[in-house]
């Protein structure tokens, strides 16, 4: 992988934007664009066209940073609900370019409106960061609108929602990336392996999946506040319920790397059994090849603030059951990671003290080992020839892109990345409900239940229906 993806290049890049947001609303203009001759072998004719939707903490300090890495790509627009974000984002990807070919670069627009920049026959393809219950109304305009997709997980609000953005991009035929980057081999090499390990038997019979993973706090302030200018509220909304505006409903207006309130709203998502879930869950299922499927079993409990604004799930431990009988539990109370147990030993895969981002809950989180085995051989077994070969890919964004150029599909294209956001909402049900649900993962209903089968959409408010 490119030296250009390490840490102190993260640094720079954050720092780069802390100060193309402090300077953001200053008026000011640059003097020329870049010749097409500084491109060389990806002139414009070759380039991809990248439009980034969502200007806030995961894409200035996690996609953006990543896809400006790659020459073949040019981000061309961006676009915010928040027109201080958005002026900060294209000051930001403006200023990169014009730093790295050593002169003045303007090219970047900035929108304020995503169906303006999907209307933009320039732009090739997109990158969704936004928050959560935008991922799917977002994902279905772009492919209608012909745009290969990068969608932060987790996939949708709800089940019905994720099903409707995977058949889209099916009948659009663009090229979809899950942002499930645990499965690159760039940061965490150690999930592909550890997955390869499991599905070639190297702990024998799989029989049960242990999930740890980290929690929000409660809290919030619930003081109505006026909307700031900066921010088209009933929009950022989107297809929720019309509320009153206050900041920790919704995001910082002086740190675009803070954890945003949303995160912690049943309103915006389900809290971090699809925050991190996804990517936990998802890894499971790649151990499991259960990819395309999901667990026929569901049943567990939670606790859920009876106070405050925020109000997500807290302490849980919840279980499901797969029809090849492995048993899986996930639990705020197990080492944050993916334990796999077999009939001849376990192994445990986590990503360590890394972070995506600085705010992120785990970020300071130490493990004695990354990958760990009940069995110190087992790690060093070789995958033979004949043997299950998992997917490479390099980086998660750089996967995408050349999978763009290829046409194929990549590492986790969008039905992958709909059951692992699935699983996690099944989870998030039975915490609701508090009782055994039975699950047909073809159908995708509960089985003779239709209480439950009432959690699987939302209504939607007008002018935001898919």
């Amino acid at each position: 992988m490119k030296k250009n993806h390490d840490n102190s290049r993260r640094l720079f890049l954050k720092n780069s934007v802390k100060s193309a947001l402090a300077t953001a609303v200053l008026p000011g203009a640059f003097a020329s664009i870049v010749p097409s001759s500084v491109f060389g072998k990806y002139a414009p004719s070759n380039r991809i066209n990248i439009g980034a939707i969502g200007m806030g903490r995961i894409s200035l300090s996690y996609d953006m940073p990543s896809v400006l890495g790659y020459d073949m790509a040019r981000v061309m627009a961006v676009c915010d609900v928040d027109s201080k974000r958005a002026e900060g984002g294209k000051k930001f990807i403006n200023d990169f370019y014009s730093k790295k070919e050593k002169k003045t670069y303007d090219g970047v627009k900035a929108y304020t409106d995503c169906r303006q920049m999907l209307a933009d026959k320039d732009i090739d393809a997109v990158v969704i960061s936004t928050p959560d219950h935008w991922h799917g109304l977002l994902c279905i305009y772009a492919a209608q609108a012909g745009k290969d997709i990068y969608l932060q997980k987790p996939a949708s609000l709800t089940i019905a929602e994720g099903r409707e953005v995977s058949n889209a991009v099916k009948k659009a035929g663009i090229i979809l990336q899950m942002g499930s980057q645990q499965r690159s081999m760039y940061p965490w090499p150690q999930f592909h392996k550890a997955c390869e390990l499991v599905r070639n038997g190297r702990i024998g019979t799989l029989q049960n999946i242990y999930i740890g993973l980290p929690g929000d706090p409660s809290g919030g302030d619930k003081t109505s506040m006026p909307v700031p200018d900066n921010l088209n509220y009933d929009m950022w909304l989107g297809e929720t319920p019309d509320v009153y505006y206050t900041m920790d409903r919704v995001h910082s207006q002086t740190d675009v790397f803070a954890r945003p309130g949303w995160l912690r709203c049943e309103q915006f998502g389900a809290g971090m059994i699809t925050g991190w879930g996804s990517h936990h869950i998802d890894i499971a299922h790649w151990g499991m090849g259960t990819e395309y499927t999901g667990p026929v079993e569901i049943w567990g409990s939670a606790e859920f603030a009876k106070e405050g604004l925020w109000d997500v799930h807290g302490k849980f431990t919840t279980y499901a059951k797969y029809a090849n009988g492995v048993t899986m539990q996930v639990s705020d109370s197990l080492p944050n990671g993916v334990k796999f147990q077999g009939s001849e030993g376990w192994i445990f895969v986590t990503r360590g003290n890394y972070s995506v981002t600085a705010s992120d809950p785990v970020s300071k989180q130490k493990a004695d080992a990354v990958l760990d085995a009940s069995n110190p051989a087992i790690l060093t077994s070789d995958i033979g020839a004949n043997e299950i070969h998992l997917y490479q890919a390099p980086e998660q964004h750089g996967d995408w892109l050349n999978c763009i150029k290829s046409r194929q599909q990549p590492v986790a294209p969008i039905e992958v990345g709909h059951r692992s956001c699935s699983a996690c909402l099944l989870h998030h049900i039975a915490m609701k409900l508090n009782r055994k649900l039975y699950w047909d993962p073809e159908k995708e209903k509960f089985k003779h239940d239709h209480e439950a089968n009432t959690y699987l959409d939302r209504k939607r408010r007008t002018g935001y229906s898919i």
